[in-house]
Order: C-alpha cells, then sequence, then structure tokens
C-alpha cells in the first residue's frame, strides 16, 4: 500500500493539472470572443465616393446620434484675447444650448434636428470661436441680428439663419449666377489642370482650372503646416470630385432620371472647373459625400472642417454650407453662360428658376429648392 503522502501528492498534481486545463479554455473563450467583436463589423462598408448625388447614403445607416459637443465647447481655438462671457440677452444662451440638438427644422427643404451641424459656420459669421451655449455667442448673435434689421434675441431662429443662408449662397459667384437662372458655360478641356495622384481621393482622376488648382494646393500646405493635415490620414483634404463634363452629366441626367435641382441639379457647379469636393472625414457607414445627417455632423466636428470655416476664405474658398466637402474658388469668376431654360432637361423635374425682378431683395433672389452645388 502505497504511503499516505505519496497519494495526497498525486491527487495535488491532478487538481492543478484540472485548474491550468480549465483556465486554458477560459483564455481560448475570452480570445474567441474578442476576435469576434473586432472581425464582425456592426456598420456596413463606407460607401465609394461618386460627388455627384448628394443624397446618397449606405443602407441601414445609424439614427440620429446627439453631438458630443457641449453647448459650450469652443468652435474653434479661442483667440488670445477673447472670452466667452459677455452681457447677452437674459436665457439667450440657455435657449441656444437647448436648441442646438434638439431642434426640428428645415433649413435647406429636407428636415432636420439640431443645428451642430451650421455652428462652425455660423460662428465664422458672428466672429467668435465661443460654443452656441456661452453668453459671447449670443451677444454677437443679438449684434449681428441688430445689424441685419432683426429681433435682438440673441435666439438662433429660422429668420436669423435664413437671413445668413442667403448672404453665404449669394458669396459663391456660381450660385448667385444660377439664381437668376443662367448657367456658367465649361472651360475647354485646354483650360484645365490634372491633380498629382496625392492629390485625389481613390484614384479617381481630377480636374480644375489652373488658379483653382494652385489656391487648392496652398490652401492644403497650409492646413498642413497647422497639423490639420498629416500622415495619420493621407485622405484628408484630397479631392474626390472636381470639374464634370456638362454633356456627361446631362447623359447621367437623362439615364438615371435623378436630376430634381436638389439631389442632382442639370447645371452644377462642377462644370465651372472652380468647384472641388474635399475629403474632410466619414462617419462610420458612410462616404465622405453622403448628406445624411449623422456624416455631415461627424464632418462638422471635425478639426478638418473648423479648420476650413477659419482658413479656406483666406485661399480664395468659399463653401455650400450644406454640404461640408464642397467648396468652390472666387479667384476668378465662372465664364459667361445660357439660360438654363435652354439646357437639356431629360431626366428632371422642371425647376422653378425664375428672372429676377426689376429690384429684387436677396431673399427674392433664393429659395431653399433652388440651392444648387
Amino acid at each position: 500500500m502505497a504511503p499516505r503522502w505519496r497519494k495526497g501528492t498525486k491527487e495535488r498534481r491532478r487538481g492543478r493539472w484540472f485548474g491550468a486545463f480549465l483556465l486554458v479554455l477560459l483564455l481560448v473563450a475570452c480570445l474567441a470572443g474578442a476576435a469576434w467583436l473586432f472581425l464582425i463589423p456592426d456598420a456596413p462598408p463606407a460607401e465609394s465616393p461618386t460627388g455627384d448625388d448628394p443624397d446618397e447614403a449606405v443602407a441601414a445607416a445609424p439614427q440620429y446620434v446627439p453631438s458630443n459637443d457641449p453647448p459650450a465647447a469652443p468652435l474653434a481655438t479661442l483667440p488670445l484675447d477673447e472670452t466667452c462671457e459677455a452681457v447677452a440677452p437674459p436665457g439667450a444662451a440657455e435657449a441656444n444650448a437647448e436648441s442646438l440638438n434638439t431642434r426640428t427644422w428645415a433649413p435647406f427643404g429636407r428636415q432636420e434636428v439640431g443645428w451642430t451641424i451650421y455652428a462652425p459656420r455660423i460662428g465664422a459669421e458672428l466672429a467668435t470661436a465661443c460654443g452656441p451655449g456661452t453668453t459671447r455667442f449670443a451677444a454677437a448673435l443679438a449684434g449681428w441680428q441688430a445689424a441685419h434689421r432683426l429681433t435682438p434675441t440673441g435666439i438662433l431662429d429660422d429668420a436669423t439663419f435664413d437671413a445668413m443662408r442667403v448672404r453665404w449662397t449669394l458669396a459663391r459667384p456660381f450660385a448667385a449666377i444660377n439664381a437668376r437662372g443662367e448657367c456658367p458655360n465649361a472651360p475647354a478641356p485646354s483650360g484645365l489642370n490634372t491633380a498629382r495622384p496625392d492629390e485625389v481621393y481613390g484614384g479617381k482622376p481630377a480636374q480644375l482650372r489652373p488658379g483653382a488648382l494652385d489656391a487648392y494646393r496652398r490652401m492644403v500646405e497650409a492646413a498642413r503646416k497647422d497639423g490639420v493635415v498629416s500622415s495619420r490620414d493621407p485622405r484628408v483634404l484630397t479631392i474626390f470630385s472636381s470639374f464634370r463634363d456638362p454633356a456627361a452629366d446631362a447623359a447621367r441626367c437623362a439615364r438615371d432620371n435623378n436630376c430634381q435641382g436638389v439631389t442632382r441639379t442639370i447645371c452644377s457647379a462642377h462644370r465651372t472647373g472652380l468647384a472641388v469636393d474635399l475629403f474632410i472625414a466619414a462617419a462610420p457607414g458612410y462616404g465622405p459625400d453622403s448628406s445624411a445627417d449623422d456624416n455631415r455632423r461627424f464632418m462638422a466636428r471635425s478639426d478638418v472642417y473648423r479648420w476650413l470655416v477659419v482658413n479656406a476664405g483666406r485661399f480664395g474658398f468659399v463653401n455650400y454650407v450644406f454640404e461640408p466637402w464642397h467648396w468652390e474658388w472666387t479667384g476668378e469668376p465662372p465664364l459667361p453662360g445660357v439660360p438654363i431654360s435652354s439646357l437639356p432637361h431629360e431626366g428632371s423635374q422642371p425647376l422653378d428658376q425664375k428672372p429676377p425682378t426689376p429690384q429684387p431683395s436677396p431673399k427674392g433672389l433664393l429659395t431653399k429648392k433652388n440651392e444648387v452645388r
């Protein structure tokens, strides 16, 4: 009969082996679970950008996600001499903070929730980097309202935003021409320069008028010096749509029956060789040209877009504010054009472009339906 101590040793060994076996099983289970979480996507793959349809979005897109910016968060780097406290109309800062993520409205003819998307551009209009929930923002807004003959409440309302929207739209020479019922002509191929492969997104060729391409390069270089463009994401500020041949656009309109003036237009700013769509950012499950609210909100919160809002004007670029990625160079005028009514209309509903009245006000020139890109 084996000694008692030897029998106990064998039992202890079996216990240790059994414990080690359970530990290995637990480790394998944890690794398998981690692999499943990281390798199985919970969102559809990003769409390929076309630079054509502003309402393209991936199927099964995520639901509305409120901004993660607190109302008082700076819209850009605060100047050394700016404080975000000021004397403002009572309750205005609180009202702006509340509506920033909850306001239901349709500033471009399509219902949206909140105005986070437009906050950086509004801040630039007010010449403040302070967030929408600050008294400085409310005070600046009240001053802007008073200067534009609006009730100086310090609260962003439809009338105030509409006045800003008209100003921003008329700052785009193409849009001002288009609002008169005219469409600029396209430059000849010999009048275009081609972007380098490292300047384009996804290998798609990109052409612009020489001055516009030079200005784009100067802007990107400035963004690189400021740390906005870096090796962390080489896609930032690359071009995914530039000059588009009007004949090809017209053929697509007729083929796809998709030129209704808002989702796609028979007279695009891209025909001028002065308009460019830039990679700003893309929310998970979206491409860089999806106008889904979640995607545009994601762009508006990015350092890239906020840098452009503050700095792009130095290089002659203005933005179509509904699309953070769409910018137009104003250093040269579009070429003389033709009446929009003379263009091929196959594939589009009749546009309600009307000739201007003898002395039109800015609001009379533009309607939300006729925003053009």
